[in-house]
């Protein structure tokens, strides 16, 4: 084990090559489809040498294609999370609840869970589209900067929001972002109290999100759900007055049906 793995908290069992390749992987995405070896080499902080050899490999394995010059992920990627989404029984529990908060409120709707510093979205109904970058199923976002990341954070045991904080490095997204540590803590014990949370144009200029946790049978905050708007049609008062109700309501309907579950069910 390195002195860099040591102070990584790694133990002697990690596979930094490993890593890497998941590194490579992930360097692709929705605004990077095609990646040219310099792009994934930059992206990854790999020498060039390296990222060559991680892409060659993935494209021995079949999950990357190149024409010689470009390099793209190939749809055998999706094997890698469907071993995952497959145990997954809430975004299957969510979606019709999605789709009827959607059609009520004729706004987008999502359900997300907490990993690590960021929120995943799990399921979604897509009324409009609001932000510039298309969410979908797997879209990451910073935890502090959203509703539902502000829900599942406030509702984390004191310890492990204490490490996520102390390591929390904020990004102004917007003018609005909020980036003192103190001012985020604050918000969260809000949240915890009200039971709900609302963001206003701090992810995305335009973008007002309201927010209420998920509970499992045993009361534990696993989930959250949100409903997102466009500021300019929404004011603040018209989510809270109009939007908020039947989110709860929503929430409500998806506690019920997680609640019904076998106790040794998987819910994410």
């Amino acid at each position: 084990m390195t002195t860099e793995d040591a102070e990584a908290g790694r133990g002697a069992h990690f596979v930094q090559s490993l890593e890497r390749g998941l590194a490579v992987i992930r360097a692709f995405g929705a605004d990077a489809p095609e990646l040219t070896l310099s792009d994934v080499a930059r992206a990854t902080g790999l020498t060039r040498a390296a990222a060559r050899r991680f892409l060659l490999t993935l494209a021995d394995l079949g999950y990357v294609r190149t024409d010689g010059r470009l390099f793209s992920l190939t749809p055998r990627v999706l094997d890698l999370g469907y071993a995952f989404l497959s145990g997954v029984s809430l975004p299957e529990i969510a979606q019709p609840h999605l789709e009827r908060l959607a059609a009520r409120v004729h706004e987008s709707t999502s359900v997300s869970v907490l990993d690590g510093a960021d929120v995943v979205y799990v399921a979604r109904v897509s009324v409009s589209r609001i932000m510039a970058v298309g969410i979908n199923v797997g879209t990451r976002f910073p935890a502090a900067a959203t509703s539902m990341g502000r829900v599942l954070l406030a509702h984390l045991p004191d310890a492990e929001l204490d490490a996520l904080l102390d390591a929390w490095e904020p990004a102004p997204l917007t003018p609005q972002t909020l980036v003192s540590k103190d001012a985020l803590r604050a918000e969260l014990g809000t949240v915890r109290g009200l039971g709900w949370a609302m963001v206003d144009q701090e992810l995305e200029e335009g973008l007002r999100a309201v927010a209420a946790p998920l509970r499992d049978r045993d009361g534990r905050v696993v989930a959250a759900i949100n409903i997102s708007t466009h500021a300019s049609r929404t004011p603040v008062a018209s989510v809270r007055r109009d939007l908020l109700p039947p989110l709860r309501d929503a929430a409500a309907g998806i506690e019920a049906d997680l609640a019904s579950m076998p106790a040794a069910a998987r819910v994410v």
